[in-house]
C-alpha cells in the first residue's frame, strides 16, 4: 500500500490510461479524486474501485472550469496530481486548421499548466509531486501530428522547467511518454487526406508485442507518484516497445 494516506487527483479518468491509472493507484491505497469531461465514464471508473471516490466533471478547454475543479479537488489538500487527460487529433497539416490546432493545445498543454499552477501551493505543503502525460510524439518529429506533437513537446518542457524551479521546495515533477497504446483514443478513425503510411510507421515499436496496454503506463505513473521515486524529478520516461531506439 505504497500510496496509503496520499490524496491523488487523476484527470482523464473516464477511460484509457486515466482509468487504468485510477485503478492502479487505488490498489496502492491512494485516496482518489477523478476528473474528466465524461461524467458517465467517471461513474463507471469509480464503480470499479471499492474505496470511496470523489468524481468531478470539468472541461479542459475552459480555464475557469479547470480552476474550479482544482479548488474542489484540493479542499482537503493534495499529495499528487496526475495529468492524464488529453486529445489526439491528427491529419495532414495543410488540412489542419487553426481551430483544431488551438483545441489540442488547450486540452493537452494549457489546461495542464493551469492545473499544475493551481496545485502547486498544496503540493509545496505536502512535499508532493506531479506526473504529466507526455508522448513519444513529444520527443521527436511526427508527421501529420502537428498540434499533438507540439502539445507534447510543450509538456516535456513544462515538466522539466517546473522540476527545476520547485525542486528546492521538495516538489517532484516527472512525465511518462507512451508510444502506441491500446486505448479508444488510439483506435479512432484515420484522417482523410493524403497520408504517407510508410512514413507514419517509421517509428513503429521494435518489440514483437510492442503496443502497450493502459496498465503498462499506469504502472509507471504509480511508481513516480510514490515515495519509491523520491530521487526522481525532471525525468521523461518513455514506454514505447523500443519505438525510439532507432
Amino acid at each position: 500500500m505504497a500510496l496509503e494516506g496520499k490524496h491523488i487527483l487523476v484527470t482523464g479518468a473516464a477511460s484509457g490510461i486515466g482509468r487504468a491509472t485510477a485503478l492502479r493507484l487505488a490498489e496502492d491505497g491512494a485516496t482518489l479524486t477523478l476528473a474528466d469531461i465524461n461524467q458517465e465514464g467517471l461513474t463507471e471508473t469509480a464503480s470499479m474501485i471499492s474505496a470511496p471516490i470523489e468524481i468531478i466533471a470539468y472541461d479542459a478547454t475552459d480555464i475557469e472550469s479547470c480552476q474550479s475543479m482544482m479548488a474542489a479537488a484540493t479542499a482537503n489538500g493534495l499529495d499528487c496530481l496526475c495529468n492524464i487527460a488529453g486529445l489526439l487529433d491528427w491529419g495532414p497539416t495543410l488540412d489542419f486548421d487553426e481551430a483544431r490546432f488551438q483545441r489540442v493545445i488547450a486540452i493537452n498543454l494549457s489546461s495542464v499548466y493551469s492545473l499544475c499552477r493551481a496545485a502547486l501551493p498544496d503540493l509545496i505543503k505536502s512535499g508532493g509531486n506531479i506526473v504529466n502525460m507526455a508522448s513519444t510524439a513529444g520527443l521527436l518529429g511526427t508527421p501529420y501530428s502537428i498540434a499533438y506533437s507540439a502539445s507534447k513537446h510543450g509538456i516535456v518542457g513544462l515538466t522539466k522547467s517546473l522540476a527545476v524551479e520547485f525542486a528546492s521546495r521538495n516538489v517532484r515533477v516527472n512525465a511518462v511518454a507512451p508510444g502506441q497504446v491500446n486505448t479508444p483514443m488510439a483506435h479512432q478513425a484515420p484522417p482523410e487526406g493524403d497520408v504517407d503510411w510508410p512514413l507514419m510507421m517509421r517509428n513503429a515499436p521494435k518489440l514483437p508485442d510492442g503496443i502497450c496496454e493502459p496498465a503498462d503506463i499506469a504502472e509507471m505513473v504509480a511508481y513516480l507518484a510514490s515515495d519509491k521515486a523520491s530521487k526522481i524529478t525532471g525525468s521523461v520516461i518513455n514506454i514505447d516497445g523500443g519505438q525510439l531506439t532507432g
